[in-house]
């Protein structure tokens, strides 16, 4: 059995884009090529999530436009899923909606209870093509949604209303890292 290496072992983390950024607020495009550029992304993404301490990150967010995103998310039973997903397409959210804390790298040490689905199955490939099909619940379920929105262009801040959106647009507002910002579309600012 050839030895495995750890996800992001070999990556070096990138600077991660913060709310206000364009690169968030654009769809990304798929992938075509599955080559060693592809397969560098990848590991440079598992070392940035690492390094910022998620449990998700999508490409979208260290500022290139393309479908990938990669994962070391619990569950609500405190199993561990990793992996990663690229061109992958949401293909069942149902179940109860759960309001729960949510946060995101972009937008550091802000966190919101947002609404989502307690399951989700998202189908996709790897970074050499083989196709995946990736099923999770409760929190995980959560991650999964949450990356599937990055990839269109959106933020978990996008599912807030009211209150809980104004709070969270102005505690960005506030926060150091929002020095600076242009302020993208000026729908993330209060």
């Amino acid at each position: 059995m050839r030895p495995r290496t750890i996800p992001g072992s070999s990556g070096r983390p990138r600077p991660l884009r913060l709310l206000g950024d364009p690169a968030l607020k654009e769809p990304c495009q798929e992938v075509t090529e599955f080559d060693d550029g592809l397969a560098r992304l990848v590991e440079d993404m598992y070392a940035t999530m690492y390094a910022a301490r998620g449990v998700g990150l999508a490409a979208n967010q260290i500022g290139v436009p393309l479908q990938v995103f990669v994962y070391d998310c619990p569950d609500d039973e405190d199993r561990r899923h990793l992996g990663h997903l690229v061109n992958p397409r949401m293909v069942e959210a149902d179940g109860p909606v759960i309001r729960g804390p949510e946060g995101c790298l972009s937008l550091p040490g802000i966190e919101a209870g947002t609404p989502r689905h307690d399951h989700a199955v998202v189908e996709g490939v790897s970074a050499i093509g083989e196709p995946r099909t990736v099923t999770g619940t409760g929190f995980f379920a959560r991650c999964l949604q949450h990356e599937c929105d990055h990839l269109a262009g959106g933020l978990y801040v996008d599912h807030l209303t009211g209150l809980r959106r104004r709070r969270a647009l102005r505690a960005a507002a506030r926060a150091p890292w929002a020095q600076g910002l242009s302020g993208g579309s000026g729908s993330e600012r209060p």
